[in-house]
């Protein structure tokens, strides 16, 4: 039992906006009161839900394959050690297994979205899940360019196609659905891509990216997944491709949709010495369609390592910067690629990029439906989110970066004009309540009885970013992990996945197909629940009818 007495409390799911207050604990749980155990004296410190990362990339062989490339970032990279187990692992831009779990806790995160695992290798990545510590998980199967789905939608076979997908969820022990460029990756084996909406998908003769979308999105609340399609738009990275975003968004009219790391669709401009902001645009149309919840996908300055699904971008941005690339081949389900990356302060692009994902931040009025990500790894490393919350609170810190930027970029950009600072409370909510929400967890993201007992205490302090940085405790399930700023115990995080329904004699369909397509065979392609270390399965019901920023819990 624990009891966190006077602490300042923000806990935006139940309206309490920074009050003092005492959080009680017993058995993993936040409950009423609690008589003896531990108490925590919080006072003068700031009470927090522990974060939700909606978007990240921490698990899997698209990972591995980024190490492999980068071993000059892995000597630069700070060791993480925790003696009393010995397990140690590297920091940097592509975090190892256990590092990872340890510097998510140690910022009070304690909850992550995997965003794009092929079912073939799902099995790896939930071994590597398994061995990130501390931090509860859930992850999204990749869908928009598998092949049995899209022959089946070419075929006009809807109610197979939907029970094909649901069976491969599960196949995947997986909580959501992903679309990376829909028809783009497929097109990408016959190196094309998919930039336009209303073209045919290359190998087909009427699919769309703009069907393939409707198709999936419908298809996801047709099964009454908890997190709405986790959708990644095609013509990623694009000057241009606000077009794409702002159509995508009719496409999806109707539906729910996740809109995935959208600082990367929302450019204007012609080609790269044109590109400006349109966030605007995007954000106006974002604030008109409630079906729709974000992340911002923000970048930051310095040296990272891009990896996506969406192999046609990947071979572009090799184009663009001569840097290493790789390429792979994910079977009839998806691809993969890599590309190591500086984002820089004396490019317009970059700086253009830079400014992109805090004008939406800052323009889209809900905070309960965009949240912080940095696309982990693509825009910077997770372990920088706190710099992003001080670009967000302090605007005369953002002004100070602004100038470190090209002159001659400010007036393709709107940031220079927001003086919107960000509360505690909308920090709390876009770092843990609204992620939490929009994943479906109700028993993450807020201090309610009956929550989760994941909660992060910290240090007030004037610079946000050092705030933010070093929680002075971090509390995972009811244990103390972090005390005094440094890591004491390590404790297993969970694995939810969602079993939707779906006719059995789906599988009676696949096992041929399987047979005459696939390498693996169809008996040894699910990943068995004994391989999901801490397996806890999520009835995909639950959270049917609630909108996607609809408030409590």
């Amino acid at each position: 039992m624990l009891r966190i007495t006077g602490g300042t409390v923000y806990d935006p799911a139940n309206g309490v906006h920074g009050e003092v207050r005492d959080v009680c604990i017993a058995g993993g749980k936040v409950v009423a009161a609690v008589e003896g155990g531990r108490t925590i004296d919080a006072s003068g410190m700031v009470v927090f839900p522990g974060g939700v990362d909606v978007h990240t990339h921490v698990a899997g062989a698209a990972l591995n394959f980024a190490r492999g490339l980068i071993p000059e970032q892995h000597r630069k990279a700070v060791p993480v050690v925790h003696s009393k187990l010995r397990r140690a692992g590297l920091g940097g831009v592509t975090p190892t297994t256990f590092a990872t779990g340890y510097l998510y806790a140690g910022m009070g995160w304690t909850t992550v979205n995997e965003a794009a695992v092929p079912v073939l290798s799902a099995k790896h990545t939930h071994e590597e899940l398994r061995d990130t510590p501390i931090v509860d998980k859930t992850c999204c199967v990749l869908m928009a360019n598998n092949e049995l789905l899209l022959d089946l939608l070419e075929a006009g076979e809807y109610e197979r196609a939907r029970d094909v997908l649901a069976w491969l969820v599960w196949a995947a022990k997986a909580y959501g659905v992903k679309a990376v460029n829909p028809g783009g990756v497929a097109a990408w084996k016959w190196g094309k891509d998919a930039k336009r909406l209303s073209d045919p998908v290359e190998g087909y003769g009427k699919m769309t990216p703009g069907t393939i979308v409707a198709a999936l999105a419908r298809m996801v609340d047709d099964l009454h997944l908890p997190h709405p399609l986790h959708l990644h738009c095609n013509s990623l990275g694009n000057p241009g491709n606000v077009d794409v975003t702002l159509e995508t968004m009719k496409v999806l009219e109707g539906n729910r949709a996740h809109l995935a790391h959208l600082q990367y669709h929302a450019y204007g401009g012609d080609d790269w010495g044109t590109i400006r902001s349109e966030a605007v645009a995007v954000a106006d149309a974002f604030n008109a369609n409630p079906n729709l919840t974000a992340d911002a996908g923000a970048v930051l300055f310095g040296n990272t390592v891009t990896i996506t699904a969406d192999g046609p971008w990947q071979h572009l941005l090799f184009q663009l910067t001569g840097k290493k690339w790789a390429n792979l081949d994910v079977e009839n389900e998806t691809g993969c690629g890599v590309v190591p990356y500086a984002y820089k302060p004396g490019s317009p692009a970059n700086a253009v990029q830079w400014a992109v994902g805090l004008e939406l931040l800052l323009l889209i009025t809900d905070p309960w439906r965009i949240y912080l990500t940095t696309d982990h790894p693509n825009g910077a490393p997770f372990w920088r989110y706190p710099e992003i919350i001080r670009l967000l609170m302090d605007r005369d810190y953002r002004r100070e970066q602004l100038n470190t930027i090209p002159g001659a970029v400010h007036s393709r950009l709107v940031l220079p004009e927001l003086t919107r600072e960000y509360t505690l409370s909308e920090i709390a909510v876009i770092t843990s309540a609204g992620p939490a929400r929009a994943l479906g967890l109700p028993h993450k993201g807020h201090l309610g009885v009956g929550a989760d007992a994941d909660v992060a205490i910290f240090n007030v302090d004037k610079d946000p970013a050092r705030m933010f940085a070093y929680p002075r405790y971090v509390i995972k399930g009811g244990e103390v992990v972090i005390e005094e700023g440094e890591l004491r115990q390590v404790v297993e995080g969970r694995s939810f996945a969602v079993r939707p329904a779906y006719d059995e004699a789906v599988e009676a369909y696949l096992r041929p197909v399987f047979q005459q397509q696939y390498t693996m065979s169809f008996d040894n392609y699910p990943v068995g629940p004994d391989r999901v270390h801490g397996l806890e399965v999520v009835g995909p019901a639950t959270q049917a009818g609630r909108e996607p920023g609809e408030p409590g819990a």
